[in-house]
């Protein structure tokens, strides 16, 4: 019987401050997920604009490089109270959506309901609930920080596929849907 290749998935949450990533291998067949690595990305405050995108950018691509992933998944974001902070994290994330398509990755996006439904079991987790079950899910000796959870959470969100999490199922079985990827607007 042949073995299955294990899908190496690098999970973004987006930030320009702090950018959290992390890496998990998916072997299929129900096998537990498999820890890579994790971390965040830091820019410095007092940087321009460009100079923070720019270490966004390269940061990924390094992370990229280091631990070949095949595919990257990224957390959608809304609107904020802030318009302003909504804008910078929109070109954050607009930088490093580019560093890795610039590497070859195919890219998917999910929405923080998503990932937490996928992680935690419901849509309205805390911060703390969703770092509990990462480390859990992962079999972690110790709970990640809150970027680097929250972007293996992306990458487990990503490795869960559409399958519906058990927590979910037994909990909200009749208020219960899938948020659907946000379809394109046209112009």
């Amino acid at each position: 019987m042949k073995t299955p290749v294990p899908l190496r998935i690098l999970g973004v949450d987006p930030g320009l401050r702090c950018t959290g990533f992390g890496i998990i291998e998916d072997v299929g067949q129900g096998k537990p997920l498999r820890y890579v690595a994790s971390g965040a990305i830091r820019t410095s405050t007092t940087a321009t604009l460009p100079e923070r995108l720019k270490v966004l950018f390269e940061g990924l691509q390094s992370v990229i490089a280091s631990h070949q992933p095949q595919v990257m998944a990224i957390e959608l974001v809304f609107v904020n109270v802030n318009p302003q902070t909504t804008l910078l994290l929109g070109q954050a994330r607009g930088a490093l959506i580019a560093a890795a398509v610039t590497c070859q990755l195919a890219v998917h996006e999910y929405t923080a309901l998503q990932i937490k439904q996928a992680v935690v079991g419901h849509g309205h987790a805390g911060k703390d609930q969703v770092q509990a079950m990462v480390s859990r899910l992962l079999g972690l000796a110790e709970v990640p920080s809150t970027d680097p959870a929250d972007a293996l959470a992306c990458a487990i969100r990503h490795a869960h596929g559409d399958n519906v999490p058990l927590a979910a199922v037994r909990t909200r079985t009749r208020r219960w849907t899938h948020v659907p990827e946000m379809q394109k607007r046209s112009s």
